[in-house]
């Protein structure tokens, strides 16, 4: 890893609006620029972020339950504990996870993505997660995980950033083996309209966001075995 990465703190990035917003502090004013008018239009967005962090943790522990011992978590952030390898690994310490995102501040903060328990692994892969086949042919993925076996493909709060979802979603889950579960978390214009208001600023402040629908969402999902209770909003799931 680089020593001082280009942090490119003269634009807002995704991760670190994310961050400010639910009270973190590896944030720029660029950042805070855009979180301030995205919270004017929707007043409520932090408790929807921190409702999208606590689903996480559900969507861990519940794969966990199900046997799941290998997570591959696509766009992971700024590092926050309990980040996902914690929730995962106080159940199963053997579990072994895969960290990937392209913001050179997660990179800089990357150490705290893989402070693994003895049993089990963790890497982090500095990579987009729209060109996946360089992530997927990324030695550090073979070398943590083992796709002839099930993965717990996690994708929170990133698909409203990419145009073309369905084809993303395809290319991520096409090299998973069966048995293999996706989890995905999306702000949807029809069950939260306050969203329309922050994709429009997003898009603003040079962040594209693509909003989509709840059958637009299930679509993304077509030829997959949708885990009761399907489609719902976060605090709706288990």
């Amino acid at each position: 890893m680089p020593d001082e990465p280009d942090l490119q703190t003269d634009r807002p990035h995704s991760a670190r609006v994310y961050n400010y917003i639910v009270g973190g502090t590896e944030n720029f004013a660029a950042d805070r620029e855009t979180a301030a008018k995205a919270l004017e239009g929707w007043p409520g967005l932090r408790t929807s972020m921190l409702a999208n962090r606590a689903c996480m943790r559900r969507m861990a522990r519940h794969f966990t339950s199900l046997g799941i011992r290998q997570f591959l978590d696509i766009g992971a952030g700024i590092p926050a504990s309990p980040n996902l390898h914690e929730v995962v690994q106080e159940t199963a310490p053997d579990a072994r996870i895969v960290y990937v995102d392209n913001d050179p501040i997660v990179l800089a903060h990357a150490r705290a993505l893989l402070t693994s328990t003895p049993e089990g692994r963790t890497a982090y892969i500095q990579a987009d997660m729209r060109s996946p086949d360089e992530l997927f042919g990324d030695p550090a993925l073979h070398e943590t995980l083992d796709l002839a076996r099930p993965v717990a493909l996690t994708v929170i709060a990133m698909l409203q950033f990419v145009e073309d979802a369905q084809s993303l979603v395809d290319a991520l889950v096409a090299p998973l083996a069966s048995g293999s579960y996706v989890a995905l978390t999306v702000p949807t214009g029809d069950l939260a309209p306050e969203s329309r208001d922050l994709a429009r600023e997003y898009t603003r402040s040079g962040i594209p966001m693509y909003l989509r629908d709840r059958t637009e969402v299930e679509r993304l999902l077509t030829g997959l075995d949708l885990l009761a209770p399907g489609v719902v909003p976060m605090p709706r799931w288990h």
